[in-house]
């Protein structure tokens, strides 16, 4: 009750085939299923590159450079000699 039927989805691809014919059934086939493996792809692609960008750190921080550290142990020790 309710439910279709095998007849009923037999008759109703019938009336398709009859409407649009197979050629034309076949290409929308072909582009429905290129359009389906070119978004798989976009996914796994966007998913790759987000595990690639996370390999690449190993730490929580970021490295400074040599002359922001040189800066940084000069205006420590002013303030070390000021204090003193």
């Amino acid at each position: 009750m309710g439910g279709i039927s095998i007849w009923q989805l037999l008759i109703i691809a019938v009336i398709v085939i009859l409407l649009f014919g197979t050629k034309k059934l076949r290409n929308i086939g072909g582009d429905l299923g290129s359009a389906v493996k070119g978004f798989k792809k976009a996914i796994n692609d966007d998913e790759s590159a987000k595990k690639d960008a996370d390999a690449s750190k190993d730490a929580d921080f970021e490295p400074k450079n040599i002359e922001q550290q040189k800066s940084a142990e000069t205006s420590e020790t002013k303030k070390d000699k000021e204090q003193a």
